[in-house]
C-alpha cells in the first residue's frame, strides 16, 4: 500500500510505543478524537498516546487505505489489552502541509 510518509512515520512510532515521535506527526493545532474525547495540540496528543500505550499496548496492522476528498482513511486491525481485541479500527486523517491536522478514530 502506498501510504503518505507522515502516516508511515505515525505507524512506526505506534509500533515502537514512542509517544514523542507519534505527536511530532501532528501539526501544532491538531486535534484527535477518540473514545468520545478530543485531544488538542501536540502535548495533549502525546499525553493521550502515552496513556493509551500504557493501558492498551495497541498494535496496528494496516488492512486498507483510501483517499476521499481531503480525508485519508486508514483501516487497521487493532489488537491489544482491551475488550473485543482484535477489532477493526478506522483512522480518519486530515493532512495539511505534510502534518496530520485531524484524526478521528472509529470502529
Amino acid at each position: 500500500m502506498d501510504l503518505p510518509i507522515i502516516l508511515k512515520n505515525l505507524l512506526k512510532a505506534q509500533e515502537n510505543f514512542d509517544s514523542i515521535s507519534y505527536s511530532e506527526c501532528f501539526s501544532d493545532n491538531a486535534q484527535v478524537f477518540d473514545e468520545g474525547k478530543t485531544h488538542k495540540g501536540k502535548e495533549e496528543i502525546k499525553d493521550w498516546n502515552e496513556k493509551t500505550n500504557e493501558e492498551y499496548k495497541t498494535k496496528l496492522e494496516v488492512i486498507d487505505v483510501f483517499n476521499e476528498d481531503k480525508m485519508t482513511v486508514l483501516t487497521t486491525m487493532g489488537s491489544g489489552n482491551f475488550d473485543g481485541s482484535p477489532i477493526i479500527l478506522k483512522y480518519n486523517f486530515e493532512i495539511e502541509n505534510d502534518k496530520i491536522s485531524s484524526l478521528k478514530i472509529t470502529s
